[in-house]
């Protein structure tokens, strides 16, 4: 039975430099965010984010020798506005809440001080 939860990707890319690929399952899509520097590690924590083209949903498994999947589960969404989205990742390690914020430049993706329980 396929989850109906949407999916997420979060890639480690190793061209053309090291970074990360944020990717979530969206209206058919993976909406993609390239984070240079990965995931913001802690509560407050902010990382630059970069939107870049959708991709097809078989990357959620796709890996060569560039690129690894980091970490995969699903998302949720809290809530959204055009210039901000809520979101927590539940991934193998467990869920953290993070918000991606539109600068009218780039992207701001912050880890949100409060987190999900952890269960």
């Amino acid at each position: 039975m396929e989850d109906p939860r949407p999916a997420f990707v979060l890639h480690e890319h190793w061209r053309p430099r090291h970074h990360f690929d944020l990717r979530l399952e969206e209206n058919g899509v993976l909406r993609s965010w390239a984070v240079p520097r990965g995931l913001p590690a802690t509560a407050g924590g902010n990382r630059l984010a970069i939107a870049v083209p959708d991709h097809a949903l078989d990357h959620l498994g796709y890996e060569d020798e560039h690129k690894k999947v980091a970490d995969t589960g699903w998302w949720e969404e809290h809530d959204r506005t055009p210039k901000r989205m809520l979101f927590t990742l539940h991934g193998r390690e467990g869920a953290v809440r993070y918000a991606l914020i539109d600068t009218g430049r780039d992207w701001l993706l912050h880890r949100t001080k409060e987190q999900p329980a952890r269960s």
